[in-house]
């Protein structure tokens, strides 16, 4: 096992002992970004075709991980992309 696989592995068991949920089904950027976009369209009862969902996802992909939450917080964000 590689010294990145060790400080991986040890990461994810501090978030679960923290309570965090492991996910083994995201693996990947296109696991994560599917799983995203069906809570975002389930919580805000919409149903996004694939550029309006492309539009939100590079609009709130942010270095700044508050800047993205504060986007998402905003009052029917969604509907003014």
């Amino acid at each position: 096992m590689s010294k990145e696989n060790i400080i991986e592995n040890d990461l994810v068991q501090k978030l679960v002992e923290l309570k965090y949920t492991y996910r083994k089904d995201i693996k990947d950027r296109v696991s994560l970004e599917k799983n995203f976009r069906s809570k975002f369209e389930a919580l805000n009862k919409v149903n996004l075709s694939n550029s309006e969902f492309a539009r939100l996802r590079d609009e709130i992909i942010k270095p700044d991980v508050f800047a993205a939450s504060k986007i998402l917080r905003q009052k029917n964000y969604y509907i003014i992309l």
